[in-house]
């Protein structure tokens, strides 16, 4: 075999997690309040990058009925306190969490009423 064939090893970059809002419509069997026209989801979800936090989030957040319409990133924890963002220490045990599991948690649902 030819040393040139040899592919570098890849360097794995670690799983961070990021902070996102995402808004969702209505959809059959979504579980919203019946007069609600949508919400606002905060989450936490963990990814080598935001773009594959997104990329995850949407994907489960469609395997659970929901209708994912606009994703808003608001970064990881770092650039969150970088930016003055004041972080209690249920949202650090959630983000720990999503960490570890690396998963996506839904902190928080707020439904949307005309």
């Amino acid at each position: 075999m030819d040393q040139g064939d040899e592919k570098p090893a890849k360097m794995k970059r670690p799983q961070q997690v990021y902070t996102l809002v995402v808004e969702v419509g209505r959809k059959a069997g979504d579980g919203l309040p019946d007069k609600a026209t949508g919400a606002a989801l905060m989450i936490y979800a963990s990814g080598v990058d935001e773009a594959e936090a997104v990329r995850e989030t949407v994907a489960i957040l469609k395997e659970a009925d929901l209708a994912p319409l606009d994703v808003s990133g608001y970064g990881t924890l770092d650039e969150r306190l970088k930016a003055g963002d004041e972080i209690d220490a249920e949202e650090r045990g959630l983000m720990d969490r999503a960490l570890a599991e690396n998963s996506v948690i839904v902190a928080q649902m707020t439904p949307f009423f005309d």
